[in-house]
Parts: C-alpha cells; structure tokens; sequence
C-alpha cells in the first residue's frame, strides 16, 4: 500500500536568446537598393554640447591661447616652432647670460646651441642622450650623460660642434640624471643611478659621494639659498632634504614611482619647495644602448602614460598638493617670473602653470609628445619638445592668431545644429565646420560665417562637429563657455534579444556544461524576463510585453491595465496559466521622446519558453524484495531525477531510468537495492523530478 505526500508547484523555462541584426540590416539595404527609405524623423529631444570646464575645453587646438581649471579661456602663449633635424628628444636644457640656449638630445647625446632664431650643433659627448645641463663654474657648462656616468664641460657654453671635454667620471655610475650648482660652495651635485648616489664635484673635477640612499636611483637634485639640497628618488619616491654630507631626512614619502624634478623659489620670496612625482604603469627601466636607433626620449615606460602630481611644500616642510592628472605623468618643472611652477606633460606637450590657489592653466598646447625642458623667466623663454625635437620660442602673449579650437564633438548620429551662445567678456568671433568622419577630413564642411554675437549654426547636419573662437577684435577677452544646440536623427530602437529564466535562480551558462549531480532546480512560479535594445539615439523608451500559447495565434497582454514598462526586464507570473510552450513578444517604442506622428517601434518574438507547474505522477511503483521496479510521467517532461531514501533518513540515493539517460516526459526504471536498504522491514521513500523542478514523492514498504 503507498500513499502520495503534498507535492510543491513551480515552472520551467528555457533560456530563449534571438537576435535580428542580420535580417534587419539585409532590410535596410535592400530598401535603401530600390529608394524606398522615407527620409529619417526627428527626435523631439533638444540636447546640447557644453563646454566650461578646464577637461571640456583643453582637448582641440589651442593655438596661442590658455584655459584654466576654473573654464576660461584667453589669449595665451606665442609660439615659434624651431626643429632640431637630427635629434628626436630632448631631455635637458641651459640658458646662458646672453640668451643663447643649450639642449641636451638623446641623439648620440649631442648638445645643440640655440640662438636667434637658428640651430646649431654645440658639441658631442658619445654617449646615449645627454638627460642633464647645468652652468655652473665661472660660467661653463656641465653635461651629465648615460649609460657610463660621466660629465663634460663646456667651457663658457662654447663649441664647435666637436667633442665635449670630459670633466669628470663618477665612479660606480651608470646614469646621470639631475645637476644643481651651488654657486655659494662653488660646487656641483649630480643624482645619479643605478646606486642611488649623490655626488659632490668641485671646480678640478674631483667627485665624491656626499649621500648614498638606498634607493636604485637620485632622479633630480636642487640647491636652496641656504645651502640645503634637496634630492628625489625613483623607486619609493622619497624626497630627500641634506644639510651636510650623509646627513639625509625624508622630507616626504610619495605615493608614486619617482620624484622626477625639484624647482626652489629663492628664500626672500618665501623659499617654497616644489617637486612632481609620477606613477607609472611599468616599472622604470633606464634606456639602453640601441644599434638598431637613438634610445627613448625618457626613461623606458608603457605606452600608456602615468599619473602626475605638483607638491609644494614651506619653510616648515608642510606640505600642500598644488595640482595632479591622472591622465598624463609630469616630465619637467620650473618656476616663471611670479614664481608660479609651471610643469611639463609627458603626454600631449603640453605646459600647465597653477596659481596660490590652485587654479590650474593650460598655457601651451603643443604638436608634440612631451615637454622635456622650459624656461619661462629671464631673458630668453621657450618650450622644447620631443617625438619630434621642436624649439619653441615664447614671443609674446595674445595677438591675433590666437585660436580656440574644440576637440571634435560626436553628437552619436546625424545631427541638425541649432543655436550656438557663449558666455564671454570682451568681444570675440565663433565659427562651426561639421563633417561625419571622426578626424576632420576634405569632406567636411567649410568654416561657417564668423558669428560676433549668439545666433543659428550655418553648418549643415552632421554626426561630428567643431566650433572655434577667435581673439583677432579684443586680446583681452575671455571665454568662459559655449553652448551648441542640436537635434540627432530619429533612428528606430531595435530589440536584439529576448531572455527568459526562474526568478532568483542564476542564468544557465551558455560555454560550459550544467554540473552533473548537484542539487534539484527549486520550482518558481515567477519568470524574469530581460531583453537587449540596440537604441542608437538614446529616447527614452516604452516597452510592451504579449505572450501566446504555441499553436495559438492570438496575442494577449502581459501588463496590468496603465502598466508602463520603462526598463528592459520584467517578472511574468505564470502561477495561473496552463501548463505549455509560449512565445513572448516585445515591443519598443520610443513615444515618450517623439509625437505620434514621428513615433517609431519595434517587436521581437521570443523562442519558446516553457511553463511547467504541475508534478510528474507515478504510473507504477513496486517492490519485489529489493528489486525496485516503476514507471514515472510528466504532461511536459523531460524526467529529470529519481530518487529513494529510508524514511526518517535525509540520504536521497540515485536511480537511473531504464535507458539510462533522462530525456523523456516518460521514464520506467528498476534498481536492485540490495546496497542501499538493509535487512528488516523499512519504509523507503521514492520522489521524482521534472525539469522545472516539480516533485512528486511516494511511500513502499520493504520487508
């Protein structure tokens, strides 16, 4: 005699993913083949590009002007543009008392003279690159070099284009990356790697260590009016103060890779310490010799730029962060005739000056890859770049070249451009192009008619424009916002896919197979239904669930009655529908962005989905002995797994159908369960799962 316990309800569904992408696109093209496509509606939405930030406005061309953090724009920096022909990198620079400028290259570690307006080679070392220049005694030129440590002089800057004389070998030095003169002590400090020294050489040459830090490298070095040297480090980047030999503080512990340069205002202005550090995606790893070219313009590092940061610190040694970028890491660093720090970028050439409170100016955008030297007080200022070696001559600030240029805004799809307005003071001329490639190119569009006051772009409808401004009537004036209207193309929102799983159960994993084993699926009545939507213009979107029947064709609505639908999932209740196969559709519209008239729509039909809320029965269960024999049956199926356990025992064992696999609605199986149940008399219990985890369970007595 058995008899049938509760039995819980739920359903199955399987995962249904369609897609449409091809058949649409077949669509189009053949509409497009016979004229058929209706010119595209507009969306209702009016959107805008603004731009007022110091991130907005810095990412064009900014061709003789600055932008500060605060989103002003003025007329800036005058540049000249001087190559240097045979050289690719600049890594350091020296301004002698007439003006002439000396650049140390890291072509063959040549040093090439600057002056009026021309180029010339001031001498060789033989070596890699020449990364450090300082004038030091009785106004010669000192010029530290790697890989092998040495330094060369030149006498009063001199030369003839020929070899520099060596100076001085430092012993147990490969690099040498940072000088500063001392002109009170009449000496020379060099930081240098790859054991992290810090020498001290006098007027004859001689050299000796005056701190050994722990450190694989003393990337820069400063000397401060009162005597005190300050040294930065790569590897913790430690800033280091020494007030005599071997006597060393940190003066601070960076965040970061390396201290790369050190600037020190004089000490009647307040004698603050300044000094960028840098994070890198590698480690640092110093050029070395290349038969094959000229070494990297910097010591070797990622592709990828690091992060920069501008500390200064006071007489206390207190320190405040001035400015940082995580976008570019910072290669050089001086101060101007305000004793502002000016920094040089290591991504995009560019040189950035920050004020006492921290306002932060882009003051020069240049065509090349990095800021490697600069001076921007005394007699003679320029920028001298790398990737290529160009010499940049500052002559003057504003003047009628100076241009404004956005970076190129993508408004997504084919736009139409409405009204453009800024914010200004002083009087100043805007203008558009537009074009539908990324780069512009030929096929954009001119330059529109100058606008002196807000009004209509003239630039015709396009996915990509620009808008540039022009100081020509007032230098004085200043940019502080700009604002452009536009209304994209209204393009169809697509649903690409549809997708459909049990409530609270995690989704079956498409590249790998289900476990074997494990525990029974939980029946749910509730089906958590997702959907993708390819929606290239970005309206918001209404969405409309309908579910059949298969074999039915009558469609009938999901929702409740004012139901609105705006995320693309929903949960279907099953518990009060027959047991089947269903298809759901889905539909998009974007009404919510459009009028009727311009609205537009689209519907997907999903695959199959199964609901399952009714248990398997047994057809036959018996005992002979400890043979178990029976047959189990679902209305939908498959079987999924049977199971026997001694009752008042929680051990479930398995039992295989009589073929083996489960993969039918109907499945006889017998077991011998000599192994499982005893000697004696035992109550088993016997319980059967389908797919949608629906149990049934039934009692036979063993004796």
């Amino acid at each position: 005699m058995s008899t049938q316990r509760d039995s819980t309800r739920s359903f199955s569904s399987r995962l249904v993913t369609t897609s449409l992408r091809r058949l649409l696109a077949l669509a189009v093209a053949a509409a497009g083949a016979a004229g058929l496509v209706s010119p595209p509606a507009h969306a209702v939405g009016t959107r805008s590009f603004q731009l007022r930030s110091l991130e907005d406005l810095k990412g064009g061309d900014l061709t003789g002007v600055s932008v500060d953090s605060d989103g002003n724009v003025r007329a800036g920096l005058t540049l000249g543009a001087t190559p240097l022909p045979d050289a690719t990198s600049i890594w350091s620079s020296a301004v002698l008392p007439d003006g002439t400028v000396l650049l140390g290259t890291g072509s063959e570690g040549k040093i090439y003279r600057v002056s009026n307006g021309r180029v010339t080679l001031a001498a060789t070392t033989g070596q890699m690159a020449v990364s450090a220049l300082a004038v030091a005694f009785n106004g010669d030129v000192i010029a530290g070099t790697f890989p092998e440590g040495k330094l060369f002089r030149l006498p009063g800057g001199a030369g003839n284009g020929g070899p520099a004389k060596l100076f001085a070998e430092l012993p147990g030095t490969e690099d040498v990356w940072g000088l500063a003169y001392d002109p009170r002590a009449r000496v020379l400090y060099a930081a240098t790697g790859s054991e992290g020294k810090l020498f001290r050489v006098d007027a004859a040459g001689k050299a000796q260590v005056y701190f050994d830090s722990d450190e694989p490298h003393l990337m820069c070095v400063a000397v401060a009016d009162d005597g005190a040297v300050y040294a930065g480090s790569n590897g913790k980047a430690l800033l280091y103060k020494l007030t005599a030999p071997g006597r060393a503080t940190v003066l601070y512990d960076f965040d970061a890779d390396d201290v790369k340069a050190i600037a020190i205002a004089p000490g009647d202005k307040g004698g603050a310490v300044y000094a960028i550090a840098n994070e890198y995606p590698e480690a640092f790893a110093p050029p070395k010799r290349n038969k094959s070219g000229p070494p990297s313009p910097q010591p070797a590092r990622a592709s990828k730029p690091g992060k920069g940061v501008l500390m200064r610190f006071d007489r206390r040694g207190v320190a405040e962060k001035m400015m940082s970028d995580d976008d570019t890491h910072y290669v050089s660093l001086g101060l101007g005739e305000d004793l502002m720090p000016f920094v040089g970028t290591g991504a995009e050439g560019q040189l950035y000056t920050v004020s006492d409170n921290h306002v932060a100016r882009l003051v020069a955008d240049t065509d090349e890859r990095q800021v490697g030297a600069f001076m921007m007080a005394g007699r003679r200022r320029f920028i001298a770049t790398t990737d290529p070696a160009v010499f940049h001559e500052v002559r003057g600030v504003g003047g009628a070249s100076a241009v404004w240029t956005s970076k190129v805004l993508d408004a997504g799809l084919r736009a139409t451009f409405g009204r453009l307005t800024w914010r200004s003071d002083g009087a100043l001329e805007l203008e558009t192009r537009s074009g539908n490639t990324e780069s512009p190119d030929s096929t954009w569009s001119p330059w529109s008619p100058a606008l002196a006051a807000p009004g209509d772009v003239k630039s015709p409808p396009a996915r990509f424009v620009q808008i540039r401004a022009r100081w020509g009537r007032d230098p004085g004036a200043v940019l502080r916002e700009v604002k452009l209207s536009f209304v994209t193309d209204n393009a169809r929102a697509v649903v690409t896919s549809i997708e459909a799983a049990p409530k609270g159960q995690p989704k079956p994993s498409r590249s790998n197979l289900p476990p074997s084993g494990g525990e029974a699926p939980k029946p749910v009545s509730a089906l958590q239904i997702t959907w993708k939507v390819d929606n290239p213009d970005q309206d918001d979107l209404r969405y409309r669930l309908s579910y059949r029947m298969e074999g039915q064709s009558t469609w009938r609505s999901m929702l409740k009655p004012g139901e609105k639908v705006t995320r693309a999932e929903h949960v279907w209740d099953t518990t009060a529908l027959p047991e089947g196969e269903y298809r759901i559709l889905v539909e998009a519209s974007d009404e919510l962005a459009n009028p009727p008239e311009r609205t537009q729509r689209h519907s997907l039909e999903s695959g199959t989905v199964l609901v399952d809320n009714t248990p398997p029965v047994f057809r036959s269960l018996a005992l002979q002995g400890r043979r178990l024999t029976g047959e189990v049956a679902d209305g939908l199926g498959p079987i999924a797994r049977i199971e026997v356990s001694i009752a008042g025992l929680d051990e479930w064992r398995p039992i295989f159908p009589s073929d083996g696999v489960f993969d039918e609605p109907v499945e006889p199986f017998g077991a011998d369960l000599g192994a499982i149940v005893p000697p004696g008399s035992h109550l088993l219990a016997v319980r059967a799962y389908d797919s949608a985890g629906n149990v049934v369970t039934r009692d036979i007595e063993a004796r």
